[in-house]
């Protein structure tokens, strides 16, 4: 399941809000603001990293670039405690009535990966043959983000390179106005703010969103690692406590903590209740 991931906007309108203010303080009046409102340099840039990006990749690939930017909008909501316990769980049902017996317990699981290493563990695949299966899911599932996070890469490249061509092109047209030096002055602004967009474009939006994905990436490697091992432990027969105390290896030192300290409130009240 994927919740919004309200950073990334929150980051974007404050970067935004951010510039606005300094333009707007800078110049003191708003009309300092309307000054970097250019929309010739707008579709020079946009238009200019359009064409490159088209020219770059295939029409398969830039029909996914919205699917790709709006899952920089989306963070994964998998809970590493929650996933040790239904290992656990998991491993415990198999122990007491076999592997068959998790077939009940896939009801309630959403995330496709856990139901398939189960299911592998349910058919009697080995345990070798299993982590080479889901190991290549992996790989696969890594390439294809790096596939899908590489046009955003590209579109953080091109867009200052766009914004430099659209001031090459000002300076050209103010070098050939020469006539009027009161002319340079607001034209020499309008050349620059070409370069000012790509930047902005190149250094809030895309190369920011781009780390986001890779972040993403490397927590959903993580996660379906824990899985793999999970999916082991239970195919194996291990003892339930053991492969909990192997997953919780993953764990953060305040994850850990937290989960002793949770444990030891259980303990204690189950020995209050017995008293």
């Amino acid at each position: 399941m994927k919740k919004t991931d309200i950073l990334t906007p929150i980051g974007i309108t404050l970067g935004i809000i951010m510039i606005s203010f300094g333009i707007i303080s800078s110049s003191g009046n708003f009309d300092g603001f309307l000054a970097f409102i250019q929309i010739s340099s707008m579709v020079i840039v946009i238009g200019g990293l359009t064409a490159a990006l088209l020219i770059n990749f295939n029409l398969d690939q830039v029909k996914i670039m919205g699917r790709v930017v709006k899952e920089s909008f989306n963070k994964n909501d998998h809970n590493l405690e929650d996933l040790i316990s239904l290992f656990e769980r998991l491993s415990e049902r198999a122990r007491r009535e076999g592997l068959l017996a998790l077939e009940g317990e896939l009801e309630d699981v959403d995330d496709p990966f856990i139901k398939k290493g189960v299911l592998l563990a349910i058919d009697g695949i080995e345990p070798e043959v299993i982590q080479d299966i889901m190991s290549a899911e992996i790989t696969a599932m890594e390439d294809r983000h790096s596939k899908g996070r590489m046009i955003i890469e590209r579109a953080g490249d091109y867009a200052p390179a766009w914004g430099m061509i659209g001031t090459l092109i000002g300076l050209v047209l103010m070098l050939n106005d020469l006539n009027d030096p009161t002319t340079l002055g607001p034209q020499m602004a309008v050349a620059l703010l070409t370069t000012f967009y790509g930047s902005v474009l190149a250094n809030l939006v895309f190369m920011p969103m781009a780390g986001k994905l890779e972040t993403k990436t490397d927590e959903e490697v993580f996660t379906k690692q824990i899985i793999v091992e999970g999916v082991i432990g239970v195919q194996s027969g291990q003892n339930p406590r053991i492969l909990k105390e192997k997953l919780s290896a993953f764990l953060s030192d305040d994850m850990r903590k937290r989960r002793s300290v949770e444990n030891e409130d259980a303990v204690e009240g189950i020995a209050n209740e017995a008293s």
